[in-house]
């Protein structure tokens, strides 16, 4: 497929230099960059949240309780 790109100013010179180095032509060059990003962004994993069991149920529908119920706990663990 044919498509005319414009590169930014720094863009199209890291790209001649990688095409010097590599004695590559720049079409070679900026479709080995594109498939580098795609698989890269292939690659990134989902955040999952990791939960802790501390022994305490906490009614999160109130704040204010909350907040109290976790600072008495505190005050236990410091004795």
């Amino acid at each position: 497929m044919r498509t005319t790109v414009r590169l930014d100013p720094e863009v199209a010179a890291a790209a001649e230099r990688l095409r010097q180095e590599r004695h590559m032509g720049l079409n070679q060059v900026v479709n080995e960059l594109a498939r580098a990003d795609l698989d890269r962004a292939q690659k990134t994993t989902r955040f999952q949240q990791r939960t802790a069991s501390v022994g305490l149920k906490i009614d999160v529908t109130n704040v204010a309780g909350a907040v109290e119920q976790l600072d008495a706990y505190d005050a236990q663990a410091d004795r």
